[in-house]
């Protein structure tokens, strides 16, 4: 019998801000609004992934579903990704600009949404068993699960009751 896929978990320390973006497509046939708008996607991360360590941004991912893309990105800091969000020489100050007279001209057509979760040293956890580790592991590495807890409480350095 085979031995199983080793357990790790992402080796990544320090605080972490979690930010979900997505785009959901009522309209397809809305092909003016819904190709320029997704299409500001793919150039903000090409910055990003050129300009990580200046920006304080750790990597990211984008997933389909029915609805459509959701990118999730990994970031040292909330301050690193409200700097990048905000600065009028990066590309996602334009492009949210431009989204405005795109979605005026079709209200309808796109949804646009973010989600943004600041998580503190010892407020994350994760585990993996497998040949190809997702999530933060996939951007940060990956220690064997022993190295931090073999519990999901122990890794998130979480100790007695919380009554």
């Amino acid at each position: 019998m085979a031995n199983p896929a080793p357990r790790v978990t992402h080796a990544y320390e320090g605080d972490v801000v979690l930010f979900l973006v997505g785009l959901r497509i009522h309209q397809p046939w809305r092909l003016d609004v819904v190709a320029r708008v997704g299409g500001a996607m793919g150039p903000m991360l090409a910055e990003l992934a050129r300009n990580a360590d200046e920006l304080g941004y750790l990597g990211g991912r984008t997933v389909l579903d029915t609805g459509g893309p959701t990118v999730m990105t990994w970031w040292r800091s909330a301050e690193d990704l409200h700097r990048y969000a905000s600065a009028g020489d990066r590309r996602h100050r334009p492009a949210w600009s431009a989204f405005y007279g795109y979605a005026a001209k079709a209200p309808r057509a796109v949804t646009i949404w973010h989600e943004t979760y600041a998580v503190p040293a010892g407020g994350h956890e994760s585990a993996y068993v497998g040949p190809k580790p997702l999530g933060l592991a996939s951007i940060a590495g990956m220690v064997p699960i022993a190295r931090r807890g073999e519990r999901a409480r122990e890794r998130m350095r979480l100790t007695g009751d919380r009554g």
